[in-house]
């Protein structure tokens, strides 16, 4: 048997393994050892595991992943998310409509601070929910809002995927955090259109709420300072090279722990928790990068990268043929695979066939493969933000994919729109 089929069947094994629901981290790494002892022998399979672990795990660039992991626990922890929706609710939610719209927006400006679309579904739930069931929106719009709005915790910097793909694919994070800024603006955009329409066609769905009076609407401004200071911080600092995107990252987790002592909104206690929950995170992401590493030297060494840009040369199909093929693979894979895994799983088989032989700019097939993670969280029939939204609500899953399908709706536009029109995406990295 070839290097090249010994490859392809270890992805089928992987895929079978994954479907009985074995840890990705484990299973790419039992994989990849008996991959390379097969491909290259015993000697280069213990080569690899004794050293692999340890030259993944000394990387400087995965310190960024526990800052910005640290800063968007605090957040949730600090109640800042809270007087976000309560000012965006005061602009906006007169209207029909409106506490959906104030959601979307709540959930764009908390996801350029805490990078976890899991996170931001929490938080959103906890505050935006009780709301809109107070004011009587129906079930659908009020989970659909809430969900659909989820992946812009991951599209708008910092973005934790955004940090994977960097590292993986050895592409500038800082660059990979603005391109996401046009495009999730635009998906903000369109989600409250969608809203707009939605309501216009069913009232029901989302009466009009309270009107707010222009002294008051300034007024809950002033709570957001904290929110407007990180992102200053954060992204201002990135953008303008004041310091790199790691420092970035511990300059936002220590402001938000002071921001949260200062307006006494965090304890010791609290304070211990984030730092607990930061380190089981990174220690799983690790695990998993590690895993990710030791799999990708056994692909290398089967060639199967250098096999399938072979094979998609020689077919000679159009460069958009391609990334409708491989935008329906990350549809298939977002129905039961979550973000990380599915791009460390992914990146190193496709980033040598797009970038590298088809000649696409990493920046902007990074923020590809963000959205479309980002939708296979929300698209049917094992959509994770869905399904974890349907435990913290108590809320039918179908009744929360109805909910849901005009956010799809948008999100497929602005992945069509960056596909057709790619200066969306490199616009704000091209002048960095």
């Amino acid at each position: 048997m070839s290097k090249e089929l010994i490859g392809l069947f270890a992805i089928i094994i992987l895929f079978l393994f994954l479907a009985c629901r074995m840890w990705i981290g484990v299973a790419m790494t039992l994989i990849g050892m008996i991959g390379i002892m097969i491909v290259r022998g015993d000697t280069q399979a213990l080569n690899v595991i004794g050293t692999q672990p340890f030259i993944t795990s000394n990387n400087y660039s995965l310190t960024v992943i526990p800052m910005f992991i640290m800063m968007g626990l605090v957040i949730s922890e600090s109640s800042m998310g809270k007087d976000l929706f309560g000012a965006a609710n005061a602009f906006m939610g007169h209207r029909r409509g409106g506490l959906a719209s104030a959601t979307t927006v709540a959930s764009g400006v908390l996801g350029a601070i805490t990078g976890s679309h899991m996170a931001g579904t929490i938080i959103m739930s906890k505050i935006a929910l009780p709301e809109m069931k107070r004011y009587n929106y129906s079930d659908e719009l009020a989970t659909g809002a809430v969900a659909g709005a989820a992946p812009l915790a991951i599209i708008i910097p910092p973005s934790v995927p955004m940090i994977m793909y960097g590292i993986i694919a050895n592409e500038n994070i800082g660059k990979l955090f603005i391109s996401g800024i046009v495009p999730g603006v635009i998906l903000i955009v369109l989600d409250i259109i969608l809203i707009s329409v939605v309501t216009k066609i069913n009232p029901s769905y989302g009466p009009a709420g309270q009107r707010t009076g222009w002294k008051d609407r300034f007024r809950t401004l002033k709570t957001v300072w904290p929110i407007i200071l990180l992102f200053v911080l954060v992204l201002g600092g990135i953008y303008g090279g004041w310091f790199t995107v790691t420092e970035s990252g511990a300059i936002g987790a220590f402001a938000a722990v002071i921001i949260g002592i200062v307006t006494k909104r965090l304890n010791f206690k609290k304070i211990m928790g984030c730092l607990i929950h930061t380190s089981l995170l990174t220690g799983t992401i690790l695990l998993l990068m590690i895993g990710t590493n030791i799999f990708t030297t056994f692909i290398t060494y089967s060639k199967v990268p250098a096999f399938l840009a072979n094979a998609i040369t020689s077919a000679g199909l159009p460069v958009g043929i391609v990334i409708v093929l491989v935008a329906l693979m990350y549809i298939i894979l977002g129905m039961f695979m979550p973000d990380n895994p599915m791009i460390m799983l992914t990146v190193p088989i496709l980033y040598p066939i797009m970038v590298t032989t088809l000649g696409l700019n990493g920046t902007w097939f990074g923020l590809f493969v963000v959205l479309m993670t980002a939708l296979g969280s929300i698209t049917p029939p094992v959509g994770m933000v869905v399904f974890l939204l349907a435990g913290l609500s108590k809320v039918d899953v179908r009744k929360i994919f109805k909910g849901v399908a005009p956010f799809i709706i948008g999100l497929i536009l602005v992945i069509i729109l960056i596909s057709i029109f790619p200066q969306i995406v490199l616009w704000l990295p091209n002048l960095m």
